[in-house]
């Protein structure tokens, strides 16, 4: 984003929230657009995982990233190793 404009072609159904907390503006997307998918740039707050929580529950998807360089290093964040057992991350991709 630059001066409120993405810089970026994303597409005519696509909204980018900016300005708030990753877990604020995922709740506000899903309270108030009903999003699809919902995608997420380096969670791994224990308020990003609980906003995570409550998209997944309420049936959106969602595409978020963090960074580590393996499962067992992701595990070490007890909150997202939560949502790992939780089965509510369905796929893990490196990079």
């Amino acid at each position: 984003m630059y001066r409120g404009e993405p810089q970026n072609d994303i597409g005519i159904r696509t909204d980018v929230i900016e300005n708030v907390s990753k877990a604020k503006g995922m709740k506000m997307l899903i309270r108030s657009m009903a999003p699809e998918v919902i995608a997420c740039d380096e969670i791994g707050s224990k308020e990003d995982v609980e906003a995570i929580k409550e998209a997944t529950i309420s049936g959106v998807k969602g595409i978020f990233t963090m960074h580590g360089s393996s499962l067992e290093e992701i595990k070490l964040n007890k909150d997202i190793n939560e949502l790992i057992e939780n089965k509510q991350i369905e796929r893990i991709i490196f990079l």
